[in-house]
């Protein structure tokens, strides 16, 4: 048997919290990694979006596709009061994976 698949809908900033970045993976810790890596001149590295403020975590892939791209329609304030909703001090989430915060 497989074990199942979790896929996240996650948020990025930067310490000015302006501007986000959303996106979609299948691994968070790879994918932080290669955000804060800055492995390509990707907008995320333009920037600096290295804090990860919020995320959700879905068992289809569709599901978590939809919701991202549902998530990238709304406005800045919309955006805002979703991250307050789960992280009202908007801490780094992933600032103790492993890797120092580059912020």
């Amino acid at each position: 048997m497989r074990d199942p698949k979790t896929y996240n809908v996650y948020i990025l900033t930067n310490p000015s919290q302006h501007p986000f970045y959303t996106g979609v993976t299948n691994n968070m810790y790879r994918r932080m990694s290669e955000h804060l890596d800055f492995l390509n001149d990707s907008y995320t590295a333009r920037y600096h979006l290295t804090r990860l403020v919020y995320y959700e975590e879905f068992g289809n892939v569709r599901e978590a596709i939809r919701r991202e791209k549902e998530i990238k329609t709304w406005s800045r304030a919309k955006k805002i009061a979703l991250v307050n909703t789960k992280n009202p001090k908007w801490n780094d989430l992933a600032r103790d994976w492993g890797k120092p915060s580059r912020c």
